[in-house]
């Protein structure tokens, strides 16, 4: 299995943030503009919480208010599961497989330095199974 740190060479370390006192509505178009998911909602520079598109639909979904007048501090989730550049693929699926997520921020001495996401981790459990594949194909094709 491969590491954090391979996928996030591959995939590169920008992470999208939000400050706490921003809005539901700012948070929503930040995410729609950049086809995201997820926002890490980062105070003094340090990660405070997360906010996804379920925590959207389970708060602010539910609540009669325009979400231009709820801030992201209200409505994310403050139990910030993280990772860091050390954790292996297969550490990142049981922890998104026990805690339902589906977003997971890496941190390097307590610095926010990438994301990985439940598509990085499919993609590279793809990848990896291809070339196993590959690889067995060679080795019975050798045999013959």
């Amino acid at each position: 299995m491969n590491a954090v740190k391979k996928l996030l060479q591959q995939k590169g370390s920008l992470v999208h943030t939000i400050e706490p006192e921003a809005s539901v509505l700012d948070a929503l178009r930040k995410m729609g503009e950049n086809n995201i998911g997820s926002l890490v909602v980062v105070e003094g520079g340090k990660p405070v919480g997360i906010f996804t598109e379920r925590d959207n639909a389970l708060r602010v979904g539910m609540l009669d208010i325009n979400c231009n007048n709820i801030a992201i501090k209200d409505v994310m989730t403050k139990e910030l599961i993280t990772i860091t550049p050390s954790h292996t693929v297969n550490e990142c699926m049981t922890l998104m497989t026990d805690n339902h997520i589906r977003h997971l921020p890496v941190l390097e001495n307590d610095k926010l330095v990438g994301m990985i996401s439940i598509g990085d981790i499919v993609k590279d459990v793809i990848e990896e199974l291809e070339f196993t594949i590959e690889q067995m194909e060679k080795y019975i094709h050798g045999l013959r």
